[in-house]
């Protein structure tokens, strides 16, 4: 047997810990070592030591790779606490950085005071929320890479005029540049998913600012989704929007027919109206 051999069999018996799939944590555990490569190479970051946030590292496939780059400073953030166990036996010296949580409740600014990158394969049922998540703290989050369920990943990157178009699309795209880079088939997980998976980049776009009322903006994007069949004039009734601006051609169309830049627009036009 060859010293290489002898190592790894050997670091894999010190490794008590058996991380089982949870599903109601969404678990899907990542097997291709290939594909976890290309994931952690989809992260485009500075020269110098930048702050990188990986959620939900289940048995370190992505970790593994990341702890290789030199400029990278992690943190892990993982809920379950088998998988936090097997972490600390297989990257002892990341236990400092490991944080036990949930991403969705942690207050991000008290982990990290500066700005940061976001990578990790996201479980299926909240990617949606670690997005929402996310753009609350766009001021700080300066990139993603994430492997999540390829229905969602489409959604993220569609534009204008498609049923995929929605509410993630716009808030999402009116912030970030969004890369969709490749598919994952079900077959390089453990347990398979039934669906396909994906991987996509997010990169902070120079906006920073709207040029309207954000929280308004907000409104006005899931108002007009949660009624997308119908008209905006119909959709947005529950603003209470003013004559002039119900009248402006704009309201004949539907929300998914409108691009970021004219969500934006309308959204200024409501203020006005006001």
């Amino acid at each position: 047997m060859s010293n290489l051999k002898f190592n790894i069999q050997l670091s894999k018996s010190r490794i008590s810990t058996v991380v089982r799939p949870k599903k109601f944590l969404g678990q899907h555990f990542l097997k291709d070592q290939n594909i976890a490569s290309k994931i952690v190479e989809a992260l485009v970051l500075p020269q110098e030591l930048s702050p990188v946030v990986e959620i939900g590292p289940g048995t370190g496939v992505l970790t593994h790779f990341l702890t290789e780059k030199k400029n990278i400073e992690l943190t892990l953030i993982e809920i379950d606490r088998e998988s936090v166990a097997y972490l600390k036996e297989k990257f002892p010296t990341l236990t400092p950085r490991l944080v036990e949580g949930d991403f969705l409740e942690l207050d991000l600014r008290k982990l990290i005071a500066g700005d940061f990158y976001i990578i990790g394969n996201f479980p299926y049922n909240i990617s949606s929320q670690i997005f929402f998540k996310a753009l609350e703290h766009r001021s700080q989050v300066k990139q993603i890479v994430c492997m999540l369920q390829k229905e969602v990943a489409d959604r993220i990157a569609e534009k204008e005029g498609s049923k995929t178009y929605g509410i993630l699309s716009v808030l999402l795209q009116a912030y970030y540049d969004i890369q969709y880079l490749f598919k994952v088939p079900p077959g390089v997980f453990h347990p398979p998913p039934k669906v396909m998976s994906a991987v996509i980049r997010l990169t902070r776009n120079n906006r920073i600012t709207l040029g309207c009322d954000e929280v308004l903006f907000h409104k006005v994007v899931k108002q007009g989704f949660q009624n997308r069949r119908k008209t905006l004039r119909n959709a947005l009734k529950p603003l209470n929007l003013s004559t002039s601006v119900s009248l402006l051609p704009i309201m004949e169309k539907r929300a998914e027919q409108l691009s970021v830049e004219q969500f934006i627009s309308l959204t200024q036009l409501i203020e006005k109206g006001r």
